[in-house]
């Protein structure tokens, strides 16, 4: 598990990397984008993303690593598998008191798990780095995969919303949940995710 980082800031906690038993959660660097580009690059990770735009090219890679790299920006992890890149996963918290866990895995990786092991790293990173109570996420009402990746977290539903998808061009909506601290700490001998120095 991760050790107690509730002192620990913002500035000290982005660089560091996120061991899953199968996954490393690292932040990406500009050698990553053409990976990126190639994984997200595909229509049914984009419909289902509320910030990607589909075409993605390696220029939208770049400007994502370039944006992800500046102070105060949200927290984000490169998912690797076996050293090679198949997702990404990410902590917005851009919105005081309302952080967003976020997710996305190339579709050659879907039906592995692999969604589900590197959300449970990103939540166990929130959990100890931050002192934030919540972590809210949301999953196309028409994306079960995803809303069973947040279930098996233990975040809970709390409704449905409308929210826009750049992909599509327009709103659809959105089964929104919420993972308390409380309830957290109670699932979290799921895994035995720990950081890396």
């Amino acid at each position: 598990m991760l050790q107690d980082f509730s002192s620990v800031t913002l500035a000290e906690a982005r660089p560091s990397v996120v061991a899953t038993e199968r996954l490393t959660l690292r932040r990406p660097t500009l050698a990553d984008a053409r990976a990126i580009a190639h994984l997200a690059n595909d229509r049914r990770v984009a419909e289902n993303t509320r910030r990607l735009p589909h075409p993605y090219s390696q220029d939208h890679a770049v400007a994502f690593i370039r944006a992800t790299s500046a102070p105060g920006a949200e927290t984000v992890f490169l998912i690797e598998h076996d050293s090679g890149p198949v997702g990404m996963v990410g902590i917005d918290r851009s919105t005081p008191g309302n952080a967003e866990l976020g997710y996305w895995l190339g579709v050659e990786h879907w039906g592995r798990g692999y969604a589900t092991e590197a959300a449970r790293g990103a939540i166990d990173f929130f959990f100890e780095a931050f002192e934030d109570d919540h972590l809210y996420s949301g999953a196309r009402v028409t994306n079960p995969a995803s809303r069973n990746v947040l279930e098996k977290c233990g975040f809970q539903w709390s409704g449905v919303q409308l929210h826009r998808f750049l992909a599509l061009g327009s709103s659809t909506p959105v089964d929104c949940f919420r993972l308390s601290r409380g309830v957290w700490s109670s699932l979290k001998s799921w895994s035995s995710a720990r950081r890396v120095r």
